[in-house]
């Protein structure tokens, strides 16, 4: 371990980390790099060893005008064991944007001054797109990736460099991440059969994701039933993503604080299709009764008799959604 200035790449990372909705404990001395750091959420972790530094443009005379890496210091050797993952990671400050290089492709002694590549136009592909796989042309696929993909980027990390074992997967993932064309049996059936798995989870959070910011973004980071704001806000589906009639539309979603995200699910309020807060009040009644009404009163105070909407109308609760989530929903 080396002493390094490295705070500000630490700070990235657990921003990401946070932003994913997880945590991180320090396990070492931050004041040394690499830094071993575990994530956790609720009952899952994971412990992982980070290698970082900045990402700089690369290109010049003798190099690809297209090129960014990192340059590696301070490390004569990437350490590797079994329960800890190893990640070696570049951060693109100006645009907010990681690249994961696959470690078991440089074990042993590294060389004098040695850095690693990656095209920029993957980097910028995954500030549009969450993530870019990129083919390094040297049998490892470089990952790039936004802070909000952080947390699924580690859980899949061997997975995700492994991507590009069988021809054009690369670019089969590359276009689906970017929308360009679409998962459907005809596609993965191109993939490894483990990977086929990991493609679909991963496309899954990567919608998950563009829809929470999206949805997040048209209601200012602002719960519409109680107007709460402090990072406290999910994106929920109001017709739920289990129908078959659900869409990823932003007027299919609202913003609710965690609290009123379980109540909404849970039937205890919802909105009607003048965008008017009701509560259920037979439900509300029932917990009365069996003495689960703590704070009910507090609970109540802090609903909206309307609710805060964005300011654009197509970014609205769609009324034709309200009508039929409320129906599945027993309103």
């Amino acid at each position: 371990m080396a002493k390094h200035k490295k705070f500000g790449l630490l700070d990235a990372v657990v921003n990401a980390v946070n932003q994913c909705g997880w945590n991180v404990i320090y396990l070492s001395d931050i004041n040394y790099h690499p830094f071993l750091l575990r994530l956790y959420n609720g009952e899952q972790s994971q412990t992982i060893r980070l290698y970082i530094w900045n990402l700089s443009h690369g290109g010049g005379a003798k190099r690809p005008a297209n090129e960014y890496r990192i340059q590696i210091t301070g490390t004569r050797q990437f350490e590797q064991n079994d329960h800890v993952k190893t990640l070696i990671l570049g951060w693109w400050a100006e645009v907010g944007v990681f690249a994961g290089f696959d470690v078991r492709k440089h074990a042993g002694q590294l060389g004098f001054s040695p850095s690693i590549q990656i095209r920029e136009e993957n980097l910028r592909r995954a500030a549009l797109y969450d993530f870019s796989p990129c083919d390094r042309g040297n049998k490892e696929i470089a990952i790039a990736f936004q802070p909000d993909f952080f947390v699924d980027y580690v859980l899949n990390l061997n997975d995700l460099h492994s991507i590009g074992q069988s021809a054009n997967e690369v670019s089969l993932v590359d276009k689906v991440a970017a929308g360009e064309i679409q998962l459907n049996d005809q596609s993965l059936n191109q993939l490894a059969q483990k990977r086929k798995v990991i493609l679909q989870t991963t496309l899954k959070r990567l919608r998950d994701n563009r829809f929470k910011q999206r949805v997040l973004t048209a209601y200012g980071n602002r719960c519409a039933v109680s107007g709460i704001q402090l990072k406290l806000v999910d994106a929920a589906h109001i017709v739920p993503v289990s129908e078959d009639t659900s869409t990823d539309e932003t007027c299919n979603g609202i913003a609710l604080s965690a609290l009123h995200h379980r109540a909404y699910d849970a039937g205890l309020i919802t909105f009607n299709e003048k965008y008017q807060v009701i509560t259920n009040q037979p439900k509300l009644l029932a917990l009365k009764k069996i003495g689960f009404d703590g704070g009910l009163d507090g609970f109540l105070k802090n609903l909206r008799p309307i609710l805060h909407l964005p300011p654009a109308v197509s970014d609205r609760p769609n009324v034709d959604y309200v009508i039929s989530a409320n129906k599945l929903r027993g309103w």
